[in-house]
């Protein structure tokens, strides 16, 4: 079994799930909050301390029609930072259409009454849990 955590980057939040490749499962974790459009490295410190993972999933954003969005550069810039300071494989996953998929995934749960409004930051961490479960969907590990 390899722990996984994907993360669904953004430069005022990001989304975290972890993952585990034996059930091909994958459980939001958390939102941590970015700070002059900087990562909170230590909270993904913390992450790395606990959960020790394998491998690391980062959603990358495109255009429809597949060309970079305006969020690609800073993605890959995560993605290499996180490679160097962690020293781990890092795979990115195309990441369309996560955050208005978690946003469904939550207004359905939210009909049964008890909370009505979506926050953001939950978004987030479903979108990296989609993100993650794509990923391994994708390489035979569900």
């Amino acid at each position: 079994m390899a722990v996984v955590i994907a993360f669904d980057f953004g430069l005022k939040r990001t989304g975290v799930a972890v993952g585990n490749t034996l059930t091909g499962s994958a459980t939001p974790e958390c939102t941590l909050t970015s700070k002059d459009e900087q990562p909170d490295w230590d909270g993904i410190t913390k992450l790395f301390k606990e959960w020790q993972p394998s491998q690391i999933v980062v959603g990358m954003p495109t255009e429809l029609d597949g060309s970079e969005s305006p969020l690609t550069k800073a993605v890959q810039r995560f993605c290499n930072q996180i490679q160097g300071r962690y020293n781990i494989d890092v795979y990115q996953e195309n990441e369309q259409f996560t955050s208005i998929e978690a946003s469904r995934r939550l207004k359905q749960l939210r009909q049964s009454g008890r909370k009505k409004k979506v926050r953001k930051d939950e978004v987030d961490k479903i979108a990296a849990a989609i993100i993650l479960e794509n990923w391994m969907q994708k390489n035979a590990f569900s």
